[in-house]
């Protein structure tokens, strides 16, 4: 694909016209989950039909081909080999499936950062109630742009009964990226794992797995993928997967054999199938443009306001360090009435995130956003910004 410049308004343009959303807001919440675009919605009514027509027929003769093809398609993508993948129903369980499945022993610890996902949080505390584990957090300020001390933070954090270094790659809270790849060598070099939480990253960056160098990493379809609402994927390294033993019942696979951790019960065939028209539309974009494109739109609202009179972003101003997702607050108004206001006055629709004791206001455009609602958003934060 050639490069597009992420301005190119004739271009992206042409791209939203493929998505079908509500003309009664401005959606910049779309880090919840991803629109997919039209092709996309299209292709999953078909599926679905296709699969209640047939019914049992499809699932015992046509599922276990489609499913293999859908699982060809994902290591294309990922770069990684199609039996290091697992087809989930989102991040969260990838990381249940992981983090339970995981080889701890009583007395080990694991390292996770305060702005870590809460699910992660969630089954980090169970765990660790569970299994008599450890939990060291490491506190991350929002503006410590240095990779070096971050990756020092973390160095100094790890002690002789770190186990697991659980790592965010995309920080849902505030979009910062965090240095993974120099994260997982750091574990690897002090004899310990990574475990990758790339909810936020796939098809929001170029990147390939192998990129990453963890042996374990939990991602979505249904963000920045695209994919139908409720399709995740897991990653183990093919040499690693033995390590995890099955969250759900099973005993007749192998233990080598990645499917082992996916025995559920009957999936809705439909949104998987669905994921290789998400994999064609983002391809058809190319991972560099569409990369390019949700951080000019990201900055396009954060230069505005960057500087104004009681207005903080939370988001790390080199470029470099965020894509699509951004955060701010306002001084001496709370996100929540942020969030108000700028749904009932300007029908901008945003999301509230906690970042530590602090809570602040999430802003996440998509393909389908423009730079007429960037301008909106950024002019509405100023009139929402107390008068000085």
């Amino acid at each position: 694909m050639p490069d597009i410049l992420p301005d190119d308004e004739s271009y992206w343009s042409a791209i939203r016209a493929q998505y079908t959303r509500s003309p009664d807001f401005i959606n910049l919440e779309n880090g919840y989950f991803g629109m997919p675009a039209d092709p996309v919605r299209a292709a999953l009514a078909r599926y679905q039909d296709e699969v209640d027509r047939e019914n049992a027929f499809f699932l015992r003769t046509r599922w276990p081909a489609r499913l293999a093809r859908v699982k060809q398609l994902l290591a294309a993508f990922t770069g990684a080999a199609p039996d290091e993948l697992l087809i989930t129903r989102s991040a969260v369980e990838s990381l249940n499936i992981l983090l339970q499945g995981y080889p701890f022993a009583p007395g080990d610890a694991i390292l996770m950062a305060r702005h870590d996902y809460d699910s992660s949080h969630e089954i980090v505390r169970m765990l660790a109630e569970r299994r008599g584990l450890a939990v060291v957090q490491v506190d991350v300020p929002y503006d410590l742009e240095d990779e070096d001390a971050v990756l020092a933070l973390y160095a100094d954090a790890i002690t002789p009964r770190t186990r697991v270094l659980l790592l965010t790659h995309i920080v849902h809270r505030t979009g910062r990226i965090m240095p993974v790849a120099r994260l997982a060598a750091l574990a690897r070099e002090r004899g310990i794992d990574a475990i990758v939480d790339g909810a936020h990253a796939l098809a929001q960056l170029d990147f390939t797995i192998p990129q990453v160098g963890a042996p374990f990493a939990a991602y979505n379809l249904h963000k920045w993928v695209g994919a139908p609402l409720g399709t995740g994927l897991l990653y183990i390294a093919r040499d690693r997967i033995e390590d995890i033993a099955p969250l759900y019942g099973d005993v007749s696979s192998a233990r080598g054999d990645i499917d082992k951790l996916g025995h559920v019960g009957t999936v809705p065939p439909a949104p998987i199938m669905a994921v290789e028209d998400a994999l064609a539309f983002h391809a058809a974009i190319g991972a560099r443009n569409k990369e390019a494109r949700l951080r000019w739109l990201a900055r396009r609202w954060m230069d505005q306001v960057a500087g104004a009179p009681g207005v903080t972003l939370y988001t790390p101003r080199d470029p470099r360090r965020h894509c699509a997702l951004g955060a701010f607050g306002i001084a001496g108004v709370p996100a929540g009435e942020v969030v108000r206001r700028l749904m009932d006055e300007h029908r901008i629709f945003t999301v509230v995130r906690k970042f530590g004791d602090t809570e602040i206001v999430r802003v996440t455009p998509h393909l389908y956003s423009g730079p007429e609602e960037l301008d909106a958003l950024a002019d509405a934060i100023r009139q929402c910004a107390p008068p000085r």
